[in-house]
C-alpha cells in the first residue's frame, strides 16, 4: 500500500512532466495573452493526462503581475519579447494533488533570468534548511525563508510561504487557520501528525520580487 508522501510524490512527478511538456511544445510565446497561454495548457493537460479539474485556479503571471501574490486577480497581460512569467498551477491526479510553481524567461535580460536562477536556489537553500529540523513551527520556518531575500538581493513578495496539501479534499486552507500554513502566526510544529494520525506534507513557495523593476518570481513543490 502506497503512502501519503509516495502518491503525492507521483502526482508530482507527472505535473512537472506537463511543465516539460509545455516547454517542448513551445508555448511560451511572446505575442499571447496570460489568458490564452492558460487554455492552451490546460488544453495540453486534458489530451496528456485527462485532467480536467484543479485544486486551485490556474495561475499564469507576467510582467508586473509577477508581483502579485495568488489572491490577486490581475487584468490580462500580454506576454512581450522580453519577458518574465511564472506559473502555478495543481493539478489532480487520481484524487492526489500536485501544487507546483515555476518562473520562465523569455529573451536575454539579464536581471530576469538572475531571478528566475535565484528563486530555485533559495527554494532549495530553505529545502535543506527544513531536512535538518525534528522540530520546527511555521512561524519559525517562515521566519527563516525571509533571511533569504536579501542575501540574493531581493524582496519577498508574500504573506506566507506554504501550506499543507494531501489527498482531494485535503484538510481546508480558510484564513484564520494558521496552522495550515508557514506563516508568521503559526506557532504549531510542522512535524506534528494530522487530524487521521499520518506525517503532514508540505508544499514550500518561494516568491522573489523587485518593485522598482516591476518584475516577481516564484518556484514551489513539495518538501522532500
Amino acid at each position: 500500500m502506497t503512502t501519503t508522501r509516495q502518491n503525492l510524490i507521483k502526482a508530482e512527478e507527472k505535473a512537472w512532466q506537463l511543465f516539460k511538456a509545455i516547454e517542448a511544445n513551445g508555448l511560451i510565446t511572446p505575442g499571447k495573452s496570460e489568458k490564452q497561454l492558460n487554455a492552451e495548457i490546460y488544453k495540453l493537460a486534458k489530451e496528456m493526462f485527462a485532467i480536467k479539474k484543479f485544486w486551485h485556479k490556474r495561475i499564469i503571471r507576467a510582467g508586473k503581475n509577477t508581483l502579485l501574490p495568488y489572491n490577486e486577480n490581475p487584468p490580462d497581460l500580454i506576454l512581450r519579447e522580453d519577458e518574465i512569467l511564472f506559473f502555478d498551477f495543481g493539478p489532480l491526479f487520481e484524487s492526489w494533488e500536485a501544487d507546483i510553481g515555476k518562473t520562465y524567461v523569455i529573451g536575454n535580460d539579464p536581471l530576469k533570468k538572475k531571478l528566475s536562477v535565484d528563486i530555485e536556489s533559495a527554494w532549495q537553500e530553505a529545502q535543506e534548511f527544513y531536512s535538518q529540523q525534528t522540530k520546527l513551527t511555521g512561524a519559525e520556518f517562515f521566519e527563516f525563508i525571509l533571511t533569504l531575500p536579501a542575501k540574493y538581493e531581493w524582496e519577498f513578495g508574500g504573506k506566507m510561504a506554504g501550506h499543507l496539501i494531501g489527498k482531494f479534499p485535503h484538510e481546508k486552507l480558510k484564513p484564520g487557520t494558521f496552522y495550515n500554513y508557514i506563516h508568521p502566526k503559526n506557532k504549531k510544529d510542522m512535524f506534528d501528525p494530522g487530524a487521521n494520525g499520518e506525517k503532514r506534507e508540505w508544499i514550500l513557495e518561494i516568491h522573489f520580487v523587485n518593485k522598482e523593476k516591476e518584475i516577481g518570481g516564484f518556484f514551489e513543490q513539495l518538501l522532500r
